[in-house]
């Protein structure tokens, strides 16, 4: 499509995220929440919807959906009632679903995204409401029957309503990007698309540039990365064009996303859904949250992305470019934070990070947790490095490797046991720098007559003759004095 076409209308977007959190048991029932267990083995008569059987909320998950509502700015209510969701699926025991309706726990909040050109802009979140998951529908290759799975049934969930704020694909990768970092960070969700722990829906439309009404909505389902509701958003978003620009209407969906042709496809129309018949959940009183339980949850909270990238940017003077990486992953995060407490030099502890670190991380498919060094080994690193008692190739070449199979090592122990400390001692650099002289006459000559440009081979000359242990600084202007005797 054109982009002059395109031009003609504003895309509207709102995204729903449901987040599986990271309790031990279940939403309403003692059952384990486990992902990978055998089919079929966290159940319970209570998870199954038997007769006489009662549900009981899951105080952690409570505990976790109030920290997202407050790293998300939203007002907490303080009197929640639950409800019954009622539609049927086999993945559905009870056939219906436990959730909130009238009284969502939190409301009114917003996130701020921050976009590939550098400006930010904040999305409004409507909602965040506690529910439990569905169990899961299973279709096997080359078998005409559905296998079912009702461990997920009565998992835990978070579901996070934007509001329609976001207009275009770019926004809402932003905008996922930032809810993922923060259900990490506060470490109720691992984020795991692929395993279904986060999953996301888009509701998409398009009007005419300069309208007050917004478009006909579609609903997209089925999608397992951010990429792919990008891409779904992209392909809706043209595709309701088209419609309109042929003159046809926008019929109000629910479609999925065919991750293999890049396209969505229709499942059913929303007007012919079954309403699903809210009504108060007779088995549950409400949970209310006082005054002393909201402080203690808001006292827990930690760090949070967008707290460390002020401090990274404005503390400690680093780019946006290295605190977007920096802050990425939450234990990347508070591994550098911690290591800037211990060291002065935030730039060179952002490139050993961003450098030495991942690239031993990468190699090794490891994350941060794994990595073997504490942030004392780097900090002292580095400040080896400024004192001048060992330069960066040396410690990024010999020093590092060796820490990391010898971790019980200090830096400075491990530095002088391998014999890497600088040479600095000025009357023994001086002569070594007249040996190097003596054996490249010719050279010496060529200087003197104006290649200046040689300097940069002496300094080769002398770091081979020394290993690599000479001071830098005093060897270059060691070597200029020396050369500019007549």
């Amino acid at each position: 499509m054109d982009e002059n076409t395109k031009a003609k209308y504003q895309p509207v977007i709102g995204l729903e995220v449901h987040a599986q959190l990271l309790t031990r048991s279940k939403m309403y029932s003692a059952d384990e929440n486990e992902y990978g267990a055998m089919p079929n083995s966290n159940l319970s008569v209570i998870t199954l919807g038997h007769p006489g059987t009662l549900p009981r909320v899951n105080r952690t998950a409570v505990e976790f959906a109030i920290k997202m509502g407050l790293a998300t700015n939203c007002h907490i209510t303080r009197d929640n009632q639950f409800a019954r969701k009622n539609y049927f699926y086999p993945d559905l025991p009870k056939g219906y679903q436990i959730t909130q309706d009238k009284t969502p726990l939190c409301t009114k909040g917003h996130v701020d995204i921050r976009l590939a050109d550098g400006t930010t802009k904040q999305v409004g979140i409507t909602r965040i409401h506690m529910e439990e998951d569905a169990g899961k529908s299973m279709h096997l290759a080359g078998e005409v029957e559905t296998l079912v799975d009702l461990n997920r049934a009565g998992v835990p969930l978070i579901e996070i309503v934007s509001e329609p704020d976001i207009r275009n694909a770019e926004e809402a990768y932003a905008y996922l990007t930032e809810i993922k970092k923060l259900v990490q960070y506060l470490g109720i969700c691992d984020g795991n698309m692929e395993e279904g722990s986060l999953r996301c829906d888009a509701n998409i439309s398009v009007m005419p540039v300069g309208a007050s009404k917004f478009g006909t909505k579609v609903e997209v389902k089925n999608m397992n990365s951010f990429r792919n509701v990008q891409r779904a958003i992209e392909y809706e978003i043209e595709r309701q064009i088209a419609l309109l620009e042929a003159g046809e209407e926008v019929d109000s969906q629910t479609r999925g996303f065919d991750a293999t042709t890049g396209t969505t496809l229709a499942q059913r129309s929303k007007e012919t859904m079954n309403d699903y018949r809210y009504f108060p959940e007779p088995d549950l009183p409400p949970v209310i949250i006082d005054d002393a339980w909201l402080h203690r949850v808001q006292a827990e909270l930690p760090a949070l992305p967008q707290q460390l990238y002020a401090r990274f940017t404005g503390e400690l003077g680093l780019s946006d470019y290295d605190a977007n990486v920096l802050t990425a992953e939450k234990d990347i995060a508070l591994y550098f934070d911690e290591l800037t407490r211990l060291t002065t030099n935030a730039k060179a502890a952002a490139n050993w990070m961003q450098g030495p670190v991942k690239s031993f991380l990468n190699e090794r498919a490891l994350t941060m947790s794994d990595f073997p060094l504490t942030a004392q080994h780097l900090a002292d690193t580095i400040g080896l490095i400024d004192a001048g008692k060992i330069n960066h190739s040396v410690a990024s070449k010999q020093l590092y490797p060796h820490l990391l199979e010898n971790p019980k090592q200090s830096a400075a122990e491990a530095a002088e046991a391998l014999g890497l400390l600088q040479q600095s001692d000025a009357s023994e650099l001086e002569a070594m720098v007249q040996q190097v002289l003596d054996a490249n006459p010719a050279k010496v000559a060529e200087y003197r007559a104006g290649k200046k440009s040689l300097v940069g081979m002496f300094m080769g000359e002398l770091m081979k003759l020394t290993k690599g242990k000479a001071d830098p600084k005093l060897s270059n202007q060691l070597l200029r004095d020396k050369l500019e005797q007549a």
